[in-house]
């Protein structure tokens, strides 16, 4: 269980080197929003994954509004047409919107980085979308990561506080809430990165397609080996269609 902790801090630190003094982020026991539905009418973006099918996911504008904007803006304005999942990580996440292909490139809507923001509100379960970064959440561009996510317990997600209060990389201390170490423990996820990361939205169907992507062959730089193309993202007004946020949904062990 501790070899799969430390891979799991490795992998964090792999999106982002942080340095600084750490601050406190108050932790309340506001409730999380990433399993409630959007109205019907709502925008939505899609991900037209090529030849796989289609990721639907809700955001969440009234909490994160630039977070959302900068997505739907680059979605709109044809950024995304064409790129790849560039990095995928087998029980972690998957992750693309670079348009060098290689973890190095992208920018925001406004050009360079910007604050997407963080809520306590919106956590790293599996389906979760969010903003890669370089150091910390104001250095959000166009680059996103959707979580898969290992099952975790009460001992790892205690270990995780522990050592994320001894790291001196990190510029924030993690407490979990009731609520949240609750639905880790029922579905996993990446724990370790909230708090340093811009949680924007929740998949709401098609989570067999990231988990599929998820398991495909890579090599060293966890680069796929044949390249998974995003055709394009699309926003789009949901219809009340029924909503699959969960591994159990697909049969996803």
């Amino acid at each position: 269980m501790r070899y799969r902790v430390m891979a799991a801090l490795v992998s964090a630190m792999m999106l982002t080197a942080v340095t600084g003094c750490k601050k406190e982020i108050e932790i309340t026991e506001k409730p999380i929003l990433n399993y409630t539905a959007p109205a019907e009418g709502e925008e939505i973006v899609v991900i037209h994954v090529r030849d796989r099918g289609d990721v639907k996911i809700r955001l969440f504008p009234e909490l994160l509004p630039e977070a959302c904007e900068n997505f739907t803006t680059h979605a709109k304005n044809g950024y995304y047409d064409e790129l790849i999942f560039h990095r995928v990580i087998e029980g972690f996440m998957i992750q693309g919107g670079d348009p060098k292909g290689d973890g190095t490139g992208g920018e925001s809507c406004w050009g360079g980085k910007f604050n997407g923001g963080v809520t306590e509100q919106l956590i790293h379960v599996p389906g979760a979308l969010a903003y890669a970064n370089s150091a910390g959440p104001a250095t959000d561009g166009s680059q996103f990561y959707i979580v898969t996510g290992d099952k975790t317990d009460a001992e790892t997600l205690k270990y995780y506080e522990e050592v994320y209060d001894q790291d001196p990389r990190v510029t924030y201390d993690i407490n979990f809430t009731k609520e949240a170490e609750e639905l880790y423990i029922q579905n996993g996820g990446a724990p370790h990165l909230d708090g340093g990361y811009t949680v924007f939205g929740q998949v709401i169907d098609g989570l067999d397609i990231v988990f599929e992507i998820s398991q495909v062959p890579v090599n060293g730089s966890s680069k796929p080996k044949e390249a998974v193309y995003i055709d394009s993202i699309t926003v789009e007004s949901y219809d009340g269609s029924t909503i699959r946020w969960y591994k159990s949904d697909y049969g996803i062990q």
